[in-house]
């Protein structure tokens, strides 16, 4: 529900069309920008794009006019920071960050990192040099927000040498940067037309602000959206203006273009351009930093940042890059902090590995270790292991050719075949004299009985007497095991196997003998459609006549 009534607001209500606006503008200035069309769709986000480039050159064509700036004459050494520098708190209505004035703009030095592969932060580079104060300047590749700093985009001019460009120097740039004697020019220059300037200071990035005391942000809030922003301009007595606006957190969510276009009006800027944001965006002053930078690891390793200096002759960047046929951007493989991070997490892992997942263990358990019991005889009966040789007791008859499975009622015996689930049957005994009998009277027995799924019990009836064969108690057919043995139906009502009186005189006796062949009646072709659960079959004998 929630998500329907926000997805409702955001696509369907006015308000919610400027929400989703506004995210994508944001999400375009960073350098995930193909992402915004989740919320404007991939048209309306290339027309924006194509918009804020527009406005990016568009903003850079107007020549500055120097002469609008006067510089004060700034004597003396051995300045304190409160001479070089002042530090303000600014606030909106949804950011918080900082305002720094920096009196003397020729104090301030582009500098860059001391070795090669890797940018440096900004707390390191001013005390590394002895800076009072520093602040992020131009932009970089930064592969997915975890880049090395390294890879600078555009120029990078210190101390009127160019430490670095990624372009041929006739092909104009977008330029923030002083002059030797302290002005600042933004606007879009190539390196030939910099040197001609008197550019000793510049880093680049877009898009200009203020263009000799004019807005250049008329309509709109700037196409930027809300994030962390870092902006520099100059009043008209020289006094250099940074504005460093903390975003994408709690405390602040960060500023629009606009929003800083007007600070820095109200602060009689008569120039003004857009430095590097977002994570890169901090002030740091007396090798403290004074912002809460957006990145989850704090501090970023950077490419430049404008240094100030109470002497910044004293001073000389390194040419980290000369001689460089490629350069790494670095990203996720090589970034201390994150490799950190997922080493200590992969250790904390090992340290308390996840539960293992709860099973039914017992259940499966009893599931597998159930295994069928084969040929169990009954209580008192003789055990019988080939056909033919069987022992008796008790004036049973032991019947063989089937399975014999342990189910909880009785001992039920399994014979393959088919069958319904009634019938009658007698044991006809073998004519041999068992031993130790008192009489010849053959076994003569009825008994009747219901066939289970899987086979028939011996059926109630008989004496003792070997080779007995015998029809199932079902009326399926059965063929007579070896030594005339069948399989017989049991009884209802009685427990299986248990014996039936018979009719002679006979007692137990043990068969020593092998027993007499016995003709069986003819075995019909078995039934072709059968099922595991039906009941056994065989030849059908018919049922004899009790005397």
């Amino acid at each position: 529900m929630l998500t329907f009534l926000t997805s409702s607001f955001l696509f369907l209500t006015p308000p919610g069309g400027q929400i989703r606006e506004w995210l994508a503008e944001t999400v375009i200035t960073t350098q995930h920008r193909s992402w915004a069309w989740i919320f404007v769709g991939a048209e309306q986000r290339d027309l924006m794009v194509k918009r804020l480039q527009d406005f990016n050159e568009e903003a850079a064509r107007e020549k500055q006019d120097s002469s609008l700036i006067k510089i004060r004459n700034h004597q003396g050494k051995a300045r304190s920071i409160d001479e070089l520098v002042k530090v303000e708190d600014i606030s909106g209505k949804f950011w918080q960050g900082k305002k720094m004035y920096v009196y003397d703009p020729k104090t301030i030095r582009v500098m860059t990192p001391p070795k090669s592969g890797e940018g440096e932060k900004i707390t390191s580079m001013v005390k590394r040099t002895g800076a009072v104060a520093g602040v992020n300047g131009g932009g970089f590749d930064d592969p997915e927000g975890l880049g090395n700093g390294f890879a600078a985009f555009g120029a990078i001019i210190s101390g009127g040498e160019v430490i670095y460009t990624d372009q041929d120097g006739s092909i104009p740039q977008h330029i923030v940067g002083f002059t030797k004697e302290g002005i600042l020019v933004v606007g879009k220059y190539n390196i030939f037309e910099l040197r001609e300037m008197g550019i000793s200071d510049a880093v680049s990035f877009h898009p200009r602000l203020i263009a000799n005391g004019k807005p250049l942000i008329t309509s709109g809030d700037g196409g930027w959206g809300r994030g962390p922003r870092t902006a520099v301009g100059q009043k008209a007595d020289g006094t250099v203006i940074f504005i460093v606006i903390d975003g994408r957190q709690a405390h602040s969510v960060g500023a629009t273009l606009r929003e800083v276009q007007d600070l820095l009006l109200e602060e009689g800027c008569v120039n003004a351009g857009n430095l590097d944001g977002g994570a890169s965006s901090e002030l740091v002053v007396d090798g403290e930093l004074l912002t809460k930078p957006s990145s989850r690891y704090g501090e970023r390793r950077l490419p430049n940042a404008f240094l100030v200096y109470d002497d910044p002759t004293s001073v000389k960047a390194d040419r980290v890059w000369d001689g460089l046929d490629k350069i790494d951007a670095g990203g996720s493989y090589d970034h201390p902090d994150y490799l950190r991070e997922q080493a200590e997490k992969r250790a904390k892992q090992q340290q308390n590995p996840a539960p293992p997942t709860k099973t039914d263990t017992d259940k499966t358990k009893s599931k597998t270790d159930t295994k069928p019991e084969t040929n169990k005889p009954a209580t008192g009966k003789s055990e019988t292991n080939e056909t033919g040789k069987t022992g008796t007791e008790k004036g049973e008859s032991v019947k063989t050719g089937g399975t014999g499975t342990k189910e909880p009622g009785g001992e039920k015996s399994t014979v393959p075949g088919t069958g319904n689930n009634s019938g009658s049957g007698t044991g006809a005994a073998d004519h041999g004299k068992p031993d130790g009998g008192q009489g010849n009277t053959p076994p003569t027995g009825a008994g009747s009985g219901s066939a289970t799924p899987n086979g028939g019990t011996s059926s109630q009836g008989g004496t003792s007497g070997s080779g007995a064969a015998g029809s199932g108690s079902s009326q399926g057919t059965g063929t007579a095991g070896g030594g005339g043995n069948g399989s017989t139906g049991s009884a209802p009502n009685s427990s299986a196997g248990a014996p039936a009186p018979g009719t002679g005189n006979g007692t137990p006796a043990k068969t020593t003998e092998k027993p007499a062949e016995t003709t069986a009646p003819p075995t019909p072709p078995p039934q072709q459609n059968q099922t595991p659960n039906q009941p056994a079959s065989g030849t059908t004998v018919p049922p004899a006549k009790t005397p």
